[in-house]
């Protein structure tokens, strides 16, 4: 079997868990089983997979390792729509992208709004990264300063690294060491959450595998295939050119 390490081990391990805090509902308290109980909620009302809405991608040279074989089908890039069949989010796509050798090292949160009549500078945004350089803001068209009334993209920005000088902010691994050493479930997956994702993505893995889906190829340090970004616009994505969130100098 050949074995899929970004859709195994960052889609469904890393980033599911990210799309479950975005989308449960509020839990009844902030007690481990409660949140955990709004997470395994959410992957329960994931719709199957649509292989139409599915790109992957493997770069250009990966092959050139000797460790990997001539023939190998590895996606080093995902792109997958998934969608959440119930009241809240009935209708909303949300997609999930990771890669390897792109052109940006990034993690981050993107929730974008639906157009505003008229304006035509770009969607309204709030994103939420987890890394590098933790922010959260919010990308708005607002008034150019000065006498003409003219509209640019500009953000309210919550720099963590800016705004908490004095916090430490640990480690991902560090946080889940203090748990266990705590006795606090709340970070780690529990059986049914667990199970309910694996049932999300075997049946699009057992395709990868078989060979039914191709990883299209793409150049390092690109964004990607170019079928990525064709399926983000025919998900509803607008990508906005021109703009670029800078992260404040400390």
């Amino acid at each position: 079997m050949i074995v899929t390490e970004i859709i195994r081990d960052i889609i469904q391990n890393h980033l599911l868990q990210v799309l479950c805090l975005v989308a449960m509902e509020k839990p009844i308290s902030l007690k481990p089983e409660h949140i955990r109980d709004e997470k395994v909620k959410v992957l329960q009302s994931v719709l199957p997979i649509n292989d139409d809405e599915v790109v992957l991608g493997q770069y250009d040279g990966y092959r050139d390792d000797p460790t990997v074989p001539d023939n190998s089908n590895t996606p080093t890039f995902a792109t997958v729509v998934l969608r959440i069949h119930n009241e809240r989010w009935e209708g909303v796509p949300f997609i999930v992208k990771a890669g390897k050798a792109l052109n940006s090292r990034k993690a981050e949160i993107r929730v974008q709004f639906k157009d505003v009549p008229g304006k035509k500078q770009g969607r309204n945004e709030f994103v939420i990264r987890l890394q590098p350089s933790e922010a959260m803001y919010m990308k708005l068209t607002v008034k150019q300063p000065g006498l003409e009334m003219s509209t640019v993209q500009s953000e309210l920005d919550l720099s963590y690294g800016q705004r908490y000088h004095s916090v430490t902010i640990p480690e991902a691994y560090e946080r889940l060491i203090l748990d266990t050493i705590r006795g606090d479930q709340q970070h780690f997956v529990r059986r049914d959450e667990l199970k309910a994702a694996w049932e999300i993505f075997t049946p699009l893995l057992h395709r990868i595998d078989d060979g039914e889906l191709k990883p299209l190829p793409y150049k390092p340090g690109s964004r990607g295939p170019e079928a990525a970004d064709e399926l983000l616009a025919k998900a509803g994505y607008v990508q906005t050119h021109g703009y670029i969130w800078i992260p404040p100098t400390l």
